[in-house]
């Protein structure tokens, strides 16, 4: 973790706002400091939640809609297992092909999101 007396003794700063008192445009971004694996893990954290949350609002109404059991935990756990799959390759320093597996398993957790939102629609909107 960064102290920020640290920070402010090295003149660096972590938000461009910051770093408008000691200079404009390009000089003052000598005094941004940035640090990669912040930024990694925020944009993780970030696509998490555009996906975690999609999910759970179709996996909520899908769980009200009365599927059959096991089709529901299928789909539950094949989500849960593509998530944490995709989390832990994106986060940890695995070898290839984990980062491609990483990218087809964020596309699979789209169509298990789809195939119940497909399922709800066809079973209680009749399509």
């Amino acid at each position: 973790m960064v102290d920020l007396a640290q920070l402010m003794e090295n003149e660096v700063f972590a938000k461009p706002e910051d770093c408008a008192s000691f200079g404009k445009g390009e000089n003052a971004k000598k005094y941004l400091w940035v640090d990669d694996r912040v930024e990694h893990v925020g944009r993780a954290h970030l696509n998490d939640l555009e996906n975690i949350v999609l999910f759970l609002g179709i996996g909520l109404l899908y769980s009200l809609s009365g599927p059959d059991l096991s089709t529901a935990i299928l789909h539950f756990r094949l989500f849960v297992g593509a998530w944490i799959y995709r989390t832990l390759s994106y986060l940890l320093p695995l070898p290839q092909p984990n980062r491609a597996l990483a990218f087809f398993f964020f596309f699979f957790g789209y169509g298990v999101t789809l195939s119940m939102a497909y399922r709800l629609l066809k079973t209680r909107l009749y399509l």
